[in-house]
């Protein structure tokens, strides 16, 4: 069926303004994918964010829907498989159309699915925190890059525990590997020796880790103070944590401080072992704010569980989600090329307070919170910054200091401002 468009009166006075206002046409409904993993060993996270998105949909059309059109939702489930994240995203553009995508959660599945998204054009909104080094036109990337998780996160390790030695502990894939390239070369310029960081990467699933937690033990002998930066992903924690308590390590002896582990990770372990251990986001289910208490009670009518927890990819998805809803409102269109135009500087509220913008590379400004885990699996908050701008590129790396990424102005994700010109990236992964 065809719609003509019903202008918004905001969006109208906009077009108005441009001398653009003419009359459009847009297919109803208007479709939105959602790609991630719904078997498999990321489910286990990603199946939330999945429902995320249909509770997010479903609001919008109680509330009238979208430039006169209901929203419909368009499910692929790519299996933990990271080919077939690409396969499935051809799916959704090509055969069910859809106007923009959700989706993914680690890295390697983002690195499958954006050279489909660049070929063909499309939307894609990815809504976890990662290791940053990529800007791509069609990508906006509503989680956390490395200046605001993992490099506040050492900030705290060293200013506020005076944590002498580091464990960068990750599983063994893009993210990991990237961060914790990025996080010894920040290190390093801190003043920390070589010899005093242990880096270590394990399969996904890994459950042996006795020899690794002895190893960062030792790391302890001379009397300085150890902590471990772990960018373990998944089941594998279970074990990693097991291993620390079963060793007769505490938070107090040697403080963990983890990018992927957060209340739906907890939500189905005993979490006696991690108490007053760490992790970084930017977003935990105990905010205390009238916003997040909303999501909340709509969170828990939707599943029809109160039991469920929330967690920060669902926040950024209800972030990115609102914007895009705005951007479309405001070009009047689904129009790719028009909706990426009018998402450059908008607002929407953060849950925890405060208002989360969206760069001109891309990338959200987002508050940094360090949450310390509870005994009942969510996390006390104690400590928070203003939101910081996310960056593309990181400082600690020669190769990318010189590079950034401005879509609007230099229309280029990754600018060398040394030369003055504006480098190809690949995309392949």
């Amino acid at each position: 069926m065809i719609k003509m468009l019903k202008f918004s009166g905001v969006a109208t006075a906009a077009l108005v303004a441009a001398g653009a206002v003419q009359a459009q046409e847009v297919d109803c409904p208007i479709k939105v994918g959602v790609l991630h993993s719904l078997s498999g060993t990321m489910a286990i996270s990603e199946t939330t964010l999945k429902d995320t998105m249909l509770m997010l949909i479903e609001k919008q059309n109680a509330a009238g829907g979208l430039l006169g059109c209901q929203l419909e939702a368009v499910v692929k489930d790519p299996a933990s498989d990271w080919p077939l994240f690409a396969e499935k995203a051809r799916e959704l553009i090509s055969n069910d159309e859809v106007d923009v995508t959700f989706g993914s959660w680690t890295s390697s599945s983002r690195k499958a699915v954006l050279p489909v998204f660049e070929e063909l054009n499309a939307l894609y909104f990815y809504p976890v925190q990662y290791e940053g080094e990529e800007s791509s036109k069609n990508v906006f990337y509503t989680g956390a890059a490395p200046n605001q998780q993992a490099i506040p996160a050492v900030d705290y390790f060293l200013e506020e525990l005076g944590v002498e030695k580091f464990a960068l502990l990750g599983t063994d894939y893009v993210y990991p590997r990237t961060t914790n390239n990025i996080l010894e070369s920040y290190l390093t310029s801190k003043g920390i020796a070589p010899e005093d960081i242990f880096v270590n990467y394990t399969p996904f699933g890994q459950s042996d880790w006795s020899t690794i937690v002895s190893d960062v033990v030792a790391l302890g002998e001379d009397g300085k103070q150890v902590g471990v930066i772990s960018t373990i992903n998944g089941d594998a924690n279970i074990g990693f944590y097991k291993e620390l308590a079963a060793a007769d390590v505490s938070a107090d002896d040697i403080p963990v401080v983890a990018f992927s582990v957060g209340e739906e990770e907890l939500s189905g372990l005993d979490t006696s072992n991690l108490v007053g251990h760490l992790a970084a986001w930017n977003y935990f289910m105990t905010a205390d704010t009238p916003a997040n208490a909303e999501f909340i009670k709509e969170w828990h009518a939707f599943i029809g569980d109160d039991s469920r927890v929330t967690n920060d990819p669902m926040e950024a998805h209800y972030i990115g989600f609102n914007m895009w809803v705005q951007a479309v409102e405001a070009a009047g269109t689904t129009d790719v090329d028009a909706v990426r135009e009018n998402m450059w500087g908008l607002e929407f509220p953060n849950l925890t307070g405060g208002m989360a913008v969206m760069g001109t590379n891309h990338h959200l400004s987002k508050p940094v919170l360090i949450g310390e885990i509870r005994a009942d699996g969510q996390f006390d908050i104690i400590s928070q910054t203003e939101p910081v701008p996310g960056d593309a590129w990181t400082d600690y790396l020669p190769d990318s200091a010189v590079l950034t990424s401005d879509w609007k102005e230099l229309d280029c994700g990754m600018y060398n401002t040394d030369t003055s010109t504006c480098v190809q990236q690949k995309s392949n992964y």
